[in-house]
């Protein structure tokens, strides 16, 4: 039999293993109703098999219950899901307001919990997720944690935009089982039903919301209110962009919100003074152990502070952490750290598989991991300092490869950052905001905000040094993992042999380069941004954008949601060209932050110098019929708009958009804009002999007032791409549309069916990935199929 510490780690290791497989399945698979029949080996007597056949069948088995609890837990959920015919009907039902909602510029979101459906017929799941909307003529419809509410709602089943390195909006929501979305419709009054609901959530969230309340009516519009907001209750969409940017570039982001470490240091300082006081009491002592003691009490002030923070997934795995060394030592197990990081995994995978897919998952795991690491079986104790830079030098030299991974992104000034942040927020900020959540202690609020304002002094001062970040492409994963075994031989004890060997299986991580076009060749990514447009041109030393997105809400948008992380992986660190066809929100609305985050050297667009979206735009010129240049074998080639604009295009005209022709040998690439009848019916008359095309995007995103039959007779596309979000408003593509190119034979492609199109062409070839199939799982929301070409 294997000794208990190997066993213990190995069974949580392979458990977490088979959680893993599962969620890279595309489909999910039918489990028998006998699957939990494969712990039978756990069973076994340790004297009926030799000790390697029973160790290995232990472990096949952890591989197998963790494969299989996971498939279940996710068939479970998927179950309740919304009928495809109910999609964008109107639904009459009753529930609760499960959540403090967010505030966005035009209403709330927030989680709604279905008690019954008025409307006859459709099955509605039991937790959705709803936005209000306020129009301007009508008062704003307000909503607060626990009220129960008769609604009519206009739903869709979950989904979310697919790209390279992209959020994956679909498996968040399952995570946190909220299998449908929608909006509340105003027309059909909403009624607030008479009293509260009294349950233990309804009460925390009710109570979350009003320690919100408080903190903004007691520091007013005090700059850092937002975050100790966040910092109190978890509510991170208090946090502006803008000081989000600054706490990635300085490596503090993690102590922004309500955070492992701080959940840790609360219970830890409970403990402690309920540990001293609990020792110094004779009568205490003889009744109960002071250390059991000081654990519970820690313990409740770890799940107090959860709460408090909405019970959100990353809350909870430092709870359930906390929870395994609590009962371990409650019933006085002694463990050794190995086995209680590894009863802890099991701990957090048993109460979320989908946790394993979560980047925070794998860097607390890991930043554990790397603490016990650097500090266990050590000979002698160091001074608390000496303690203190160990750690911080394992953290940053251990996360290098995760960070790498993930975000792509490292901050160089993080050590600093942290060396000063740490103390001040853990210590200070953290217990004075906690206690000013009290009406009695709300004084304490200024002076948490003043320790905050000395605190994003410091931030801004270390932002405004010469290199902040280091940010690159995706390393392939064989560079992945060898770095990690460089950074363990790094952090090894001084004498360690080869340790200096460590260094050298890191460099690969930031020497590999990603793979370029090659002379003559192009690679295109049309990106999956709901209702608009951006389009990214690679050759073999050159790129280019087409279009930015459009702008979602508040500080998001398709700029630092989708394309920057996508370019960012990519290994695109600057842009020769920006195109910006025209002004529509949904082709520029992620202009801002594309050049406050990637250097442009000019833009080219049909917007006037003096736009907002290009206040910090360098180079500057209006594209025009006529412009052509070459790139690496690749010729790029300006259709529209004319020199002057004449009067029937007026100045904010779908027609005024930057038309562009991409050419490799007999193969063309044609992006369109918004353009409409008045735009193709120019091109068709002045550059009939260049319309030609291979791949087109189609003109205003497939409307009924554009691709007219001789526009398409012209172009005789193989591919045209429609870029439309999922059940938009303005039925995108039009039927109508979508039964022309079919009639031309054309084969079609949609960025809500098919996800970001990735597209690679020379001159003897086109091949197009559909992002959505290519990186299915069995979460992905799979849509009705367009007609085939005849």
């Amino acid at each position: 039999m294997l000794g208990y510490s190997v066993g213990m780690v190995s069974f949580s290791l392979f458990f977490a293993l088979g959680v893993w497989i599962l969620q890279q399945q595309v489909d999910l698979p039918v489990l028998p109703f006998y699957w939990p029949l494969a712990a039978i080996p756990l069973l076994i007597p340790a004297y009926a098999t030799p000790r390697l056949v029973r160790s290995t069948l232990i472990l096949m088995s952890a591989m197998a219950l963790g494969f299989c609890y996971a498939a279940w837990i996710a068939q479970t959920r998927m179950s309740d899901s919304l009928p495809d015919e109910w999609q964008g009907k109107n639904i009459t039902l009753t529930g609760i307001v499960a959540e403090m909602p967010r505030i966005h510029e035009r209403g709330q979101r927030f989680a709604f919990e279905v008690e019954s459906v008025q409307t006859t017929g459709p099955h509605v799941p039991h937790r959705i997720q709803l936005a209000t909307y306020n129009n301007e003529n009508e008062t704003p419809l307000e909503m607060h944690a626990g009220e129960r509410w008769q609604l009519t709602v206009r739903l869709k089943q979950i989904h979310g935009s697919s790209n390279p390195n992209g959020f994956d909006f679909e498996v968040w929501a399952l995570e946190r089982d909220l299998r449908a979305s929608g909006y509340v419709y105003r027309k059909d009054s909403p009624n607030l039903l008479l009293g509260q609901v009294t349950t233990v959530s309804s009460f925390i969230e009710q109570s979350r919301e009003s320690v919100r309340t408080h903190f903004q009516k007691t520091l007013g519009d005090a700059p850092y209110t937002g975050i100790l907001v966040a910092l109190a209750i978890g509510d991170q969409a208090s946090i502006s962009a803008d000081q989000w940017q600054l706490f990635t570039h300085t490596g503090v982001n993690h102590l922004m919100s309500i955070s492992g470490l701080h959940i840790t240091m609360l219970s830890g300082l409970f403990f402690a003074i309920t540990y001293w006081l609990w020792r110094h009491n004779i009568a205490l002592t003889l009744r109960f152990p002071a250390r059991k003691a000081a654990a519970i009490v820690g313990l409740l002030a770890a799940l107090t502070y959860t709460l408090l923070s909405g019970f959100e997934i990353p809350a909870q795995r430092t709870l359930y952490m906390l929870s395994t060394f609590a009962v371990m030592l409650l019933i006085s197990r002694n463990i050794t750290l190995s086995q209680l990081l590894a009863a802890a995994l099991l701990v957090v995978l048993l109460a979320d598989p989908w946790a394993i897919l979560a980047p925070g998952f794998w860097l607390s795991f890991g930043a554990v991991a790397l603490i016990f690491y650097v500090t266990g079986n050590r000979l002698g104790r160091a001074h608390w300092l000496m303690e203190y830079g160990k750690v911080q030098w394992a953290m940053t030299i251990g996360l290098i490869p995760p960070l790498l991974a993930m975000f792509q992104q490292l901050s160089l000034v993080s050590p600093i950052a942290n060396a000063f942040a740490i103390p001040l927020v853990s210590f200070l900020v953290v217990p004075l905001t906690l206690l000013g959540t009290l009406p009695p202690f709300e004084w304490m609020l200024y002076i948490a905000h003043q320790a905050m304002v000395l605190c994003m002094w410091l931030l801004q001062a270390l932002d405004t040094l010469p290199l902040v970040t280091w940010t690159q492409h995706t390393p392939p994963a064989w560079t992945i993992a060898a770095g990690v075994i460089g950074a363990l031989l790094i952090l090894t004890p001084r004498g360690f042999p080869f340790r200096w060997f460590g260094i050298f299986l890191m460099l690969p991580m930031f020497l590999t380069e990603p793979p370029l076009p090659a002379e003559d060749n192009v690679h295109v990514v049309v990106f999956d941004v709901g209702q608009g447009l951006s389009v990214a041109i690679q050759t073999h030393r050159h790129t280019m954008l087409y279009d930015t997105g459009p702008d979602f809400t508040g500080d998001a948008d398709s700029g630092n949601r989708i394309i920057v992380p996508a370019l960012r992986g990519m290994g695109i660190n600057r842009l020769d060209k920006l195109i910006l066809s025209h002004d529509d929100i949904d082709h520029v609305g992620g202009t801002h932050s594309v050049l406050e985050t990637i250097p442009v050297d000019t833009v080219s667009t049909s917007l006037s110098a003096d736009h907002p979206s290009l206040r910090n735009a360098k180079g500057f010129e209006h594209c025009s019929d006529g412009q052509q240049w070459d790139w690496d074998g690749v010729h790029f080639e300006m259709l529209h708009p004319a020199d002057s604009i004449t009067s029937a295009v007026k100045p904010h005209d779908n027609d005024q958009s930057c038309v562009l022709r991409i050419s490799t040998g007999e193969r063309h690439i044609l992006l369109t804009g918004d353009i409409e009848k008045y735009s193709e019916e120019r091109l068709l008359n002045l550059h009939n002999d260049k319309l030609l095309t291979t791949l087109l995007i189609a003109p205003h995103h497939g409307s009924k007032s554009s691709s007219s039959e001789t526009f398409i007779a012209a172009t005789s596309p193989e591919y045209v791409i429609f870029t439309a979000a999922y059940r938009n408003r303005f039925n995108h593509p039009n039927p109508e549309v979508v039964q022309r190119y079919t009639e031309s034979n054309t084969e079609q492609l949609r960025s809500d069916i098919d996800g970001a199109l990735l597209v690679d062409m020379n001159a003897s070839s086109i091949q197009i990935e559909r992002f959505r199939k290519t990186h299915q799982r069995y979460w992905t929301h799979q849509t009705y199929e367009l007609p085939s070409p005849k």
